[in-house]
């Protein structure tokens, strides 16, 4: 069950231990309506992501793990359960608090890279920064430093169209760490992406989140990617099939 005496506290004020799950989801159900009917997406989901997890989402097409991806970013609304991150039950969260703890907390890698076309490399990484109200030479600086660390040292000043598909991931992994967040989001960050490149893609997200100690939790279809995570959570038709975990390498 969750504990409780971590409910009320505020989002500046929030902490979390290694002995506490960093992610709890109870009971998670979501039903869509469509036309007039009602289609079960997630039945009844219970987990937990201890900090410093690498975590994947398996299952196939339609089996319910980005609606339950979505759901624990907040990014979705719950039918009926909780999602608890860092003691905070984002679940029944307002839109600005829950806008103001994905600032401070969550990033985001997504398959379609979501770069927007008009910025280039280091302005694109530079975007969550802005909302954190860091100073103009230190979130280029900070940029830039990123940008260099995923490789992008001569694409820094271009923009995504300028740039393969595995260098816009590259440039959306960059934006998505530059913040320090404690938990990263990944829904399928390979998916566009020819096997080689999406092996460097897995090996530089592991890599990060392992310098830092953040939690991943990544969506996939492949069963291939799941031996970059210590902890596999297998979804079909919205129900939890199985649990796997090991050792992270």
């Amino acid at each position: 069950m969750k504990q409780e005496n971590n409910k009320n506290t505020t989002i500046e004020n929030v902490s979390n231990t290694d002995n506490t799950p960093i992610i709890e989801v109870i009971d998670a159900r979501k039903i869509y309506k469509v036309g007039n009917e009602k289609v079960l997406a997630l039945d009844g989901v219970s987990f937990t992501i201890n900090k410093g997890d690498f975590c994947c989402l398996l299952g196939s097409s339609g089996s319910g793990k980005s609606t339950l991806l979505n759901i624990m970013a907040g990014i979705e609304k719950i039918t009926s359960g909780q999602v608890f991150i860092k003691g905070q039950e984002v679940t029944k969260m307002g839109e600005n608090k829950l806008a103001k703890f994905r600032q401070k907390y969550l990033g985001f890698v997504f398959q379609a890279y979501n770069l927007v076309n008009s910025l280039t490399a280091q302005e694109n990484v530079e975007m969550p920064m802005i909302f954190k109200e860091i100073p103009s030479k230190k979130r280029a600086a900070k940029a830039r430093e990123m940008l260099i660390k995923v490789g992008l040292k001569e694409r820094i000043k271009h923009k995504p169209s300028q740039m393969s598909g595995g260098q816009q991931q590259r440039v959306g992994i960059a934006r998505a760490f530059v913040a320090d967040p404690e938990v990263v989001f990944a829904d399928e960050p390979t998916g566009n992406l020819d096997s080689k490149t999406s092996e460097e893609i897995m090996d530089i997200i592991k890599q990060m989140a392992k310098d830092k100690n953040q939690t991943i939790v990544m969506v996939t279809h492949d069963p291939t990617m799941t031996r970059y995570a210590n902890k596999v959570i297998e979804i079909h038709d919205g129900k939890l099939i199985s649990i796997k975990e090991g050792e992270i390498h």
